[in-house]
């Protein structure tokens, strides 16, 4: 399904609109420094971000009725996004894009996706557990990495105990 000219301006106005706030939204949390993780890896075109995005949402946004139809009704409309289920305890819906190809792994709007396809994965270190596809190349480390992981080598922990904390914690 590519993307018409009307389609196409419509997208690049929200885009504009979400730049804009999640540049003033980043400048807000570096001057509090509360970034706990920066973003290590690489992308190997896997494609698992693609083929079903999943977006968080506010409550209200996700309870209440007209909100919530409006969302689907915007990203199915503009994104190409079809609604195929949801995570009630995180407040997320997650989507198919009709954009992507499965055998390409390709978009074939590329030029004109949405801010959240274009921040992935760099929107996941702002939370307070980054969670990445089990196929892709990036990954989370804390910022302190180094002081925690000696910190935690000098405990009487397995090797297997010391691995497993130090990848919960993203210090491996």
């Amino acid at each position: 399904m590519k993307d018409g000219i009307v389609r196409k301006t419509i997208k690049y106005v929200a885009l504009a609109r979400y730049m804009i706030d999640l540049k003033i939204t980043r400048l807000i949390k570096s001057v509090g420094n509360s970034q706990t993780f920066h973003l290590e890896g690489s992308c190997n075109r896997c494609g698992k971000c693609c083929e079903n995005p999943a977006i968080i949402l506010s409550a209200p946004f996700f309870y209440l009725k007209t909100n919530r139809w409006l969302t689907l009704k915007w990203h199915k409309i503009v994104n190409g996004f079809e609604f195929v289920g949801e995570n009630r305890k995180e407040k997320c819906f997650i989507f198919r894009c009709t954009h992507w190809n499965p055998e390409t792994k390709l978009c074939d709007s590329y030029e004109t996706r949405p801010g959240l396809c274009r921040d992935y994965p760099r929107n996941q270190i702002d939370s307070t557990d980054p969670v990445f596809m089990d196929s892709c190349g990036y990954y989370a480390v804390r910022k302190n990495a180094e002081s925690m992981g000696k910190a935690i080598d000098k405990l009487l922990l397995s090797e297997e105990k010391t691995d497993k904390l130090k990848q919960k914690l993203h210090i491996k």
